[in-house]
């Protein structure tokens, strides 16, 4: 059975990835990927965070042997799911509570009452 990690967004929600086998041949379908290392104590550092329409069209091969210059022990998982929206939200919550070294950082949102108190 596939190597599966669990991460935890900034919102509390859980999110369960699998390890992409190298002989297994990706879906077509949509998804959440991670590349991540596991270091000596276990511990897993989160690098990059995605999403994709087509897991087997991406060259997500590729983008993880990039990584692997400089992280060798990196590894590609995938979380399936089919709509975009979904994929988006779990991407951004993801970046946000690890902030990823090879993604954006997130965007600050000003607060929605922010604006409230400058103009009565």
């Amino acid at each position: 059975m596939a190597r599966q990690l669990d991460f935890a967004g900034k919102s509390g929600a859980t999110y369960r990835y699998t390890a992409l086998e190298d002989d297994r041949i990706p879906p077509t379908a949509g998804a959440n990927y991670v590349i991540a290392e596991t270091g000596p104590g276990a511990e897993t550092r989160l690098l990059y965070a995605g999403e994709t329409e087509n897991v087997m069209a991406d060259d997500l091969s590729g983008r993880l042997d990039d990584v692997r210059q400089r992280w060798p022990g990196a590894e590609l998982l995938l979380r399936l799911n089919v709509r975009r929206a979904v994929r988006v939200a779990e991407r951004e919550d993801l970046v946000a509570a690890y902030l990823p070294p090879l993604n954006d950082p997130p965007e600050v949102h000003p607060a929605a009452d922010h604006d409230a108190t400058l103009n009565p």
